[in-house]
């Protein structure tokens, strides 16, 4: 007989989720956060009112799957080419110094380093791949704000978040592939090949597919339909047949659509579905798998070395990029500072890991702190650092 108490389950979540991510908000902070909160509290660590089933389990990975989709079909790869070598050398470093920097923590936090090749390795490899991940939400919107988006700094930044995004979920690949005790290093280097390798075939044709019937047809609701087929295939075959993490099957086929007349309204009705149903579930249950009972003095120092080096690491790391590619200091400042910002793609990676063994469910309240801290921090230090800049440019004036 059916068990019809996954209604109260999703009844629950839904309020939960909406009446905390408004709170957020009013809080000039963002939604997700609000809805990680009411996850912890709705889940086993206070309330106990929702507890992680099965089905909610796959509801919340058709959620991961929705926001990669969407995330890969606003990747613009065109202005990554137009941007060229200042973003690869800023994203660059950006990913390479928060990289060892988690790795060097969580080594420190063990007392001592792992083997290469073994578990702990690999967990503490995971701990930077965490957060190479920059959301810059937080700092386009402050861009916006005080109208400096569209100069040479607010597209720097842009592009350089998206190349760490996707270098973030490479790595992720190559991670989770190395977790897996029946994989060598080549079949996993060879597995992530080989999906590359088909995705680009499939990708081409389909693409070609697609601006056809989006030409005869533009803005039906039967493209956002098939689109949505084309990233569950992706997954299904990134996953079952080459081993990798089925967010990255629908990240390429958000790309692989990226460039159609029709793209922003397929995000569009994506968006909908996420938003109303899927995504919810998917960060609500961040919350109920989060551990607080074991919040020892340990974590608490481990949490606190995690979010000053997640952001520091993404200062020293792009600014320093964005000096090497003839930037100022200041302007590099700028640049560093706005991409310490951390959200979705951080907590989608943070989760993916815990599902697969690579990380204590209790030092996953380290990275929702951090992106509640650093979607804080980001706006207030930018715009003290234009306020700084016009300050000096009307001193100069007067004199």
């Amino acid at each position: 007989m059916l068990d019809y108490g996954f209604f109260l389950d999703l009844a629950i979540i839904l309020l939960m989720a909406k009446m905390f991510g408004i709170l957020f908000r009013k809080l000039q902070l963002p939604q997700v956060a609000g809805i990680l909160v009411a996850g912890l509290i709705i889940g086993p660590n206070v309330l106990g009112w929702v507890n992680e089933t099965e089905f909610l389990l796959q509801m919340g990975e058709l959620g991961v799957i929705m926001l990669m989709f969407t995330a890969g079909l606003e990747t613009d790869l065109k202005e990554l080419k137009n941007t060229g070598v200042a973003s690869i050398c800023i994203a660059g470093l950006g990913v390479i110094v928060p990289l060892i920097g988690g790795y060097l923590l969580y080594s420190l936090y063990m007392g001592g380093f792992a083997p290469i090749g073994s578990d702990g390795f690999l967990e503490a490899i995971f701990i930077g791949v965490i957060i190479t991940a920059t959301s810059v939400s937080i700092t386009v919107e402050t861009l916006r704000e005080m109208g400096k988006l569209k100069g040479k700094i607010g597209t720097a930044i842009l592009s350089a978040a998206i190349i760490d995004d996707i270098v973030g979920i490479i790595l992720l690949t190559f991670v989770i592939g190395f977790k897996n005790p029946d994989s060598s290093g080549l079949a996993v280097i060879g597995n992530t090949l080989g999906f590359f390798v088909v995705a680009l075939i499939l990708g081409v044709i389909i693409h070609y597919i697609f601006k056809y019937v989006d030409h005869q047809d533009p803005h039906r609701r039967r493209l956002p339909i098939y689109g949505f087929a084309v990233c569950l295939l992706f997954a299904y075959i990134a996953e079952h047949f080459f081993g990798i993490a089925d967010i990255t099957g629908a990240y390429v086929a958000g790309i692989v659509l990226y460039n159609l007349s029709s793209s922003e309204y397929i995000v569009g009705k994506i968006d909908i579905n996420s938003y109303m149903l899927f995504s919810p579930i998917f960060f609500t249950g961040i919350g109920l798998k989060t551990e607080i009972t074991g919040f020892t003095l340990p974590v608490l120092l481990f949490t606190i070395g995690f979010v000053i080096i997640a952001l520091l690491s993404k200062v020293l790391g792009c600014g320093f990029g964005a000096k090497l590619m003839g930037f100022n200091k200041l302007d590099s400042l700028k640049i560093g500072v706005g991409m310490m910002a951390r959200g979705e793609v951080a907590l989608i990676v943070a989760q993916k890991g815990l599902n697969a063994g690579l990380m204590n469910p209790t030092l996953f309240s380290a990275v929702i702190i951090l992106v509640i801290l650093s979607s804080i921090a980001t706006p207030i230090i930018l715009k003290s650092l234009y306020s700084k800049e016009e300050s000096d440019i009307e001193i100069a004036i007067s004199a």
